[in-house]
């Protein structure tokens, strides 16, 4: 059945789940219920390129600051060590900078969320960890809990 989508449209056969979830995130940070339905089969008829944006869960490490600064402060030390020359985070590094920055009860995990499900989390949250490449860290972004940090770890169906 998700074979049948998927030579059709993907993005036709995903649109009526997708809908509320699905690009709106930024504007409804409050409708996490609606995107609760799509934890089942909203990302089985998926690409097969790259996987992002279809597939089902997210592994992933996150830094979070109440301010700003703080978050950017963070990035410049994770630019400083590794992106500025084209590298990726290693998970080990990123932890231990989410340990010394994170505001978040995860930080003393090393910012670990572990798997979860698209639709547990909140709009430009959910939006940027389910877009982000495995292996590769986010950008600063705002959500309504503040400035955040991604480090995609793994993605499944």
């Amino acid at each position: 059945m998700g074979k049948d989508s998927k030579a059709k449209d993907s993005s036709k056969a995903k649109d009526p789940k997708a809908k509320d979830s699905k690009g709106k995130g930024k504007q409804a940070d409050g409708d996490e219920g609606a995107g609760k339905s799509q934890k089942g089969g909203g990302g089985k008829g998926g690409g097969k390129a790259d996987g992002l944006g279809t597939c089902t869960y997210v592994k992933a490490r996150h830094i979070l600051c109440e301010k700003q600064g703080k978050i950017n402060e963070a990035y410049k030390k994770l630019q400083d060590g590794w992106l500025d020359n084209g590298d990726k985070v290693p998970p080990t590094e990123f932890a231990k900078i989410s340990a010394e920055f994170s505001e978040c009860p995860s930080g003393k995990k090393g910012g670990d969320l572990g798997w979860f499900p698209r639709g547990k989390m909140a709009g430009p949250f959910q939006e940027v960890a389910f877009s982000t490449p495995v292996g590769v860290t986010s950008a600063p972004f705002k959500s309504t809990h503040g400035y955040h940090i991604i480090l995609a770890e793994g993605r499944k169906n």
